[in-house]
């Protein structure tokens, strides 16, 4: 009998300790990957509340009583570099922007988009102070920078559409931001496309912005989001939905207009000058730009890129973004930080949506308590 009560209490540890993330499958160390170069000591970015979790640490401190090491990888290759550290499996968590993302599920890496973190961001195109460039339409049969296989290529594409060009009516050059800096300042391109780094550029009177996209469609912004493993997620739903709850505790403060200044001091340490963040950000409100939803308007943009990308032979085929979105852990992370009703849900079209529902829920999503009960019994029938 107590034998047979030993195996029944050791059956339940151990399933225990695969719901909660313990030693059946926690993972020792959590490693997530930045789209960007970033910047600063230690190295960190900005622009999205991932920056702030970096900054204060709160993913360390999360994981601290766990044991749990946290590894920050930055990518000067952004998007297609992250990509290929998905598909090495040399990263678990991916910040990264939507039309790297869905060239990865093009080509088939198995993620899951667990929440936004940097929605809504602006695209610009600059030239040299003293060039004649003064709108889109004066690109035609110019040399322009444009860091193709990013989120802002894509975006670039449709807003030279908008004006009557295709990318082949310019002289695209492909090159990083800070290749894109170095070029423009040379006379190596005409123009660039390219987001906030560009102020600095500017207000050191190296250049001029004769495009924004700020104030305009929506549809002309670019949006970043969190990712995780597909198997990462399966086997450690415990630990993914820690990382869920730091980065909504993120995306809350940076939503919070009274810590707007403080926001862009922290966003300042990857080495963008505070006056940039506050040119991005100027004349928008900071909780629809750092909220975390899964919306209306995510999915809709996603979707967008899908068509853009197959259209422009960016990907070779359609891709369904069905069972991708994964919102559960977020919906946990909301209720149980009584943040339900904190952000404003939008449509479609990027205004807000009647009910103002907190998260968009896919129909096939199953609650995380279920999904890590069936690890757990995995874990206990073997």
């Amino acid at each position: 009998m107590k034998s047979l009560i030993r195996l029944k209490l050791f059956r339940l540890a151990l399933a225990a300790s695969a719901l909660f993330g313990g030693a059946a499958h926690a993972a020792d160390v959590i490693r997530v990957g930045v789209a960007t170069a970033g910047g600063g000591d230690p190295i960190t970015w900005g622009g999205s509340p991932g920056g702030v979790v970096r900054v204060n640490q709160w993913l360390e401190q999360a994981f601290a009583a766990d044991g749990v090491k946290v590894e920050w990888l930055f990518f000067k290759g952004a998007g297609p570099a992250v990509n290929e550290a998905l598909s090495n499996k040399q990263i678990d968590f991916a910040y990264q922007g939507d039309l790297p993302q869905v060239v990865g599920r093009a080509n088939g890496l198995k993620t899951k988009l667990l929440l936004v973190s940097g929605a809504r961001n602006n695209l610009y195109l600059v030239a040299p102070p003293n060039s004649p460039l003064k709108s889109i339409e004066d690109l035609k049969d110019r040399k322009v920078s444009i860091f193709r296989g990013t989120n802002g290529h894509l975006v670039a594409i449709n807003v030279l559409a908008a004006h009557g060009l295709a990318e082949r009516d310019i002289k695209g050059v492909n090159l990083d931001a800070g290749s894109a800096q170095a070029a423009l300042v040379s006379n190596g391109v005409d123009a660039a496309f390219g987001g906030y780094e560009w102020f600095k550029v500017r207000d050191q009177g190296l250049a001029k912005v004769i495009y924004s996209t700020q104030g305009q469609d929506p549809a002309y912004t670019r949006q970043a989001s969190l990712l995780v493993r597909e198997d990462f997620e399966r086997d450690n739903p415990a630990q993914v939905q820690k990382v869920v709850d730091v980065f909504v505790r993120a995306a809350q403060w940076s939503s919070d207009e009274k810590n707007r200044d403080a926001l862009f001091k922290i966003w300042e340490k990857s080495g963008v000058p505070y006056a940039s963040w506050a040119a991005e950000f100027d004349k928008q409100d900071l909780a629809s730009r750092n909220s975390p939803l899964i919306d209306d308007f995510i999915i809709a943009r996603y979707k967008a890129v899908v068509a853009d990308a197959v259209k422009l032979k960016l990907i070779r085929r359609d891709v369904s973004l069905d069972g991708w979105f994964d919102p559960r852990y977020l919906q946990n992370s909301l209720k149980a930080q009584g943040l339900e009703k904190y952000w404003t849900a939008f449509d479609a079209s990027g205004k807000p949506a009647a009910g103002n529902a907190a998260a968009a829920t896919p129909g096939d999503a199953k609650p995380v308590a279920a999904a890590a009960s069936a690890v757990a019994g995995q874990a206990a029938a073997r």
